[in-house]
């Protein structure tokens, strides 16, 4: 049964993967950012990066899933 499925279970650890590397890319930005004391407009501005990587990696995926079901792919 597991073989059936195994492309599946593939995708969705490796979307695990990359969400918990953003997560802890995440954590690891907000110490840098509290131990450098830096002042709230950077800190505005790192987070606005971040958060568009994030976007435009989930909307990678969502193409992908998308073209890979209708057949494009």
């Amino acid at each position: 049964m597991l073989q059936e499925y195994t492309e599946q279970i593939e995708m969705i650890g490796l979307y695990g993967f990359y969400l918990l590397l953003f997560l802890f890319i995440g954590l690891a930005i907000q110490d840098v950012l509290k131990k450098g004391n830096v002042p709230k407009f950077g800190r505005n501005v790192v987070w606005a990066v971040l958060f568009f990587g994030c976007i435009g990696f989930i909307s990678k995926a969502i193409i992908e899933i998308v073209w890979v079901n209708s057949g494009i792919g």
